[in-house]
């Protein structure tokens, strides 16, 4: 949601988003610091899911330069609302004892959203959750931790990737960086407060409402 104010005061769409993924890392490590000490960080999940990530966000980075990201944007949104509507209006059924994670599924989700991610100039945390819960099988809270600490790696790569082609403005980054902070401790504080189904649909409104912040920054 915070890409689009980005943009508006960049100077081109691609330093934009070389910004706000930079702004996104600060936010991820300062709500991750609260979710690290807590103990909501699965270290071997991220172990396997970071490194594709890099990866992606790496090479996404660097493309953000060259190819227009419209479209992007818009398949982006899509998976957004679409996840967001469906983790709504899912209920969970009970599960007896502790599943085994998809290590494969961490892997080609983390590096397919790390390039997006990299290339539209966002983390995409809120597209990594999902697929945290769903394809790999992590429970809520520790999928928020897990995919904070993920989501650090992603916006430094990403950062990292738009330096050659689209170097962002350091002052945006700075002003945006210190805006975010006090929500991002805010967040990681009401996460272990929640019950497990309220958190999934607290994560599904807010996936529907970035995704259609998503779709009005493609079409304006």
């Amino acid at each position: 949601m915070r890409l689009p104010a980005v943009l508006l005061v960049a100077a081109s769409p691609a330093s934009g988003g070389g910004a706000n993924i930079a702004i996104s890392a600060v936010a991820a490590a300062t709500a991750g610091a609260a979710h690290v000490r807590a103990g909501r960080v699965n270290w071997l999940l991220f172990a396997w899911m970071a490194p594709p990530s890099v990866g992606g966000a790496l090479a996404g980075g660097y493309a953000a330069g060259v190819v227009p990201a419209r479209a992007v944007l818009l398949a982006v949104a899509a998976v957004l609302v679409y996840s967001g509507i469906d983790l709504v209006r899912h209920r969970p059924t009970p599960v007896l004892g502790e599943q085994p994670l998809d290590i494969p599924a961490a892997v080609v989700s983390g590096a397919v959203i790390g390039v997006l991610g990299g290339f539209v100039g966002l983390i995409l945390g809120a597209l990594r959750m999902p697929a945290l819960l769903r394809l790999v099988g992590e429970r809520p809270a520790r999928a928020v931790g897990t995919n904070l600490a993920v989501g650090v790696c992603v916006g430094v790569a990403g950062l990292i990737g738009h330096l050659p082609s689209a170097p962002p403005d350091p002052k945006l980054i700075a002003v945006g960086a210190a805006a975010s902070l006090p929500g991002a401790l805010l967040g990681a504080r009401l996460t272990g407060r929640l019950s497990e189904r309220a958190l999934v649909k607290a994560i599904g409104i807010v996936l529907v409402v970035a995704g259609a912040a998503a779709a009005i920054q493609a079409v304006a």
